[in-house]
């Protein structure tokens, strides 16, 4: 059993002040997997002290030195890039190629992103006489989830480290292992002590400490709507500034001009992808009503396409639900939709067949789904797709943003002017036409209960700055 008891501290692997330690399940057999230690506030508070002294040194780097930084760590990440994606997929059950390719991927992607963007960052612009400066922000606390494990913890430690700032992470104590790789990676790239820490803990333990620290001068956190309420209630007493990524409901809007066959099959692909653990995953498929049987045809078919098995396995496409508890809530909800009157298409509440062992979850299609369903309101986070009717293109915007959430939404036409005008109606922080790939220089992010501020690129970094204006820069022209 994989045992990783101590945490990243100041530049050295240090014991926790309070021994504690949490069993991590491997969901594809449910068996444990290794174990870590759990911080508290007292292991917060010496990572907050080591940080800050950092602050002092690191802030004052050159551009040039933090790009030197960036490069050495993708020179070493790429010799950890497969140990990486091992550990993810024992921790979370992402199957191989998708480990391999996007979760374990997305580190060096995003430190790429940061690297580019580094390089030309404004960091002062002339108004007259007055210097306005671009700053770090101080000693930041980044709370990441465990569906896109990496991609979560790079995409706030690379522009951290790019704007000058040190940092305490507390990845999820779900998924640790990838997090306790990517600290070896920092410190063997030679990040300065306490610039980059990692506490492992829960919420209640270390995400409330860094949350309420008064040494903390930001948290960037990304999960739940809920947990990202709490982690702003306790950060507002200390006016510290809160980026949030949060849930998502996102609506993938068939126009009736689309190319069905390619994008309904595509949208259901996609929802599927990650067992169906992401935030911005299109789960709300929009149709012409009088298209509805011929959609639900081409999703089912996808479903029932879908290899659901051991992430070690080469053919498998789908692997495990992260946890028991995701599992019984996926469950609970898909017989919800049954119960509150959906048309239950392919899949069901219960294991795919031949898996009597693990947290497996059939991709699952509804039809027939109106959007006061609870499918259609909740974020499920599984495989599970809800296919719902409109009678135009006013109904289908309307129910594209009747929805608390605003991370993403999906449109599918043949006419590229009318896709963008219903991209202009969303109320949403992105939206792909035609399946168009995200950008990694372009800002993520959303609207409403989906969180503030942005992260990816040059916008990543700005949300690590604060912005001074010094008067008087220049002596006036008389």
């Amino acid at each position: 059993m994989l045992e990783k008891l101590q945490f990243y501290i100041d530049g050295k692997w240090v014991d926790p002040v309070e021994p504690r330690t949490l069993d991590v399940i491997n969901p594809a057999t449910e068996e444990v997997y290794g174990r870590i230690s759990i911080g508290s506030a007292a292991d917060v508070d010496i990572a907050v002290a080591a940080a800050s002294r950092a602050f002092e040194s690191y802030s004052q780097t050159s551009r040039e030195e933090r790009i030197e930084l960036l490069s050495a760590i993708l020179e070493v990440f790429a010799k950890r890039h497969d140990d990486v994606a091992k550990a993810i997929m024992n921790e979370m059950g992402a199957p191989w190629k998708l480990a391999k390719n996007a979760q374990a991927g997305s580190g060096p992607q995003h430190f790429k992103a940061a690297l580019k963007a580094l390089k030309n960052y404004p960091f002062e612009e002339k108004s007259g006489t007055t210097l306005i400066v671009k700053e770090p922000i101080g000693v930041c606390g980044l709370i990441t989830p465990w569906n896109w494990p990496m991609n979560q913890i790079a995409v706030k430690v690379a522009p951290a480290l790019a704007a000058g700032c040190t940092m305490i992470l507390k990845p999820s104590e779900i998924a640790p292992f990838d997090a306790i790789i990517f600290a070896e990676i920092l410190d063997e790239a030679g990040v300065p002590p306490g610039v980059f820490n990692l506490i492992n803990g829960d919420g209640p333990g270390v995400g409330t400490a860094l949350s309420q620290h008064p040494g903390i001068a930001m948290v960037s956190f990304t999960g739940s709507t809920r947990a990202g309420v709490l982690v702003a209630q306790n950060a507002a007493p200390t006016v510290k500034r809160v980026a949030q990524e949060l849930g998502g409901k996102s609506a993938n809007i068939m126009l009736d001009d689309a190319d069905f066959a390619k994008a309904v099959a595509s949208g259901a692909g996609d929802c599927f992808e990650n067992t169906g653990q992401s935030c911005d995953a299109p789960t709300r498929m929009l149709v012409p009503k009088d298209r509805l049987e011929e959609a639900t045809g081409i999703a089912v078919k996808v479903a029932e396409s879908v290899k659901v098995g051991d992430p070690h396995d080469d053919d498998t496409d789908v692997g495990p639900v992260v946890s028991n508890l995701q599992w019984q809530k996926i469950r609970a909800l898909i017989q919800k939709g049954i119960d509150e009157g959906a048309t239950l298409a392919a899949g069901g509440p219960d294991r795919p067949a031949g898996l009597d062992k693990g947290y497996f979850v059939k991709p699952t299609v509804f039809s027939n789904v109106s959007n006061d369903m609870t499918i259609a309101r909740e974020e499920i986070f599984g495989p599970v797709l809800s296919i719902l009717p409109y009678e135009d293109e006013d109904e289908a915007v309307r129910i594209a943003n009747d929805t608390p959430y605003g991370l993403s939404g999906y449109i599918s036409s043949s006419n590229l002017e009318r896709a963008r005008k219903v991209a202009a109606r969303l109320r949403t922080g992105g939206v792909h036409i035609n399946g168009a790939w995200l950008d990694s220089m372009a800002p993520f992010g959303g609207y409403k209960q989906s969180g503030n501020g942005r992260e990816w690129g040059a916008h990543g970094i700005d949300e690590f700055l604060e912005v001074k204006s010094i008067y008087g820069y220049e002596e006036r022209k008389k």
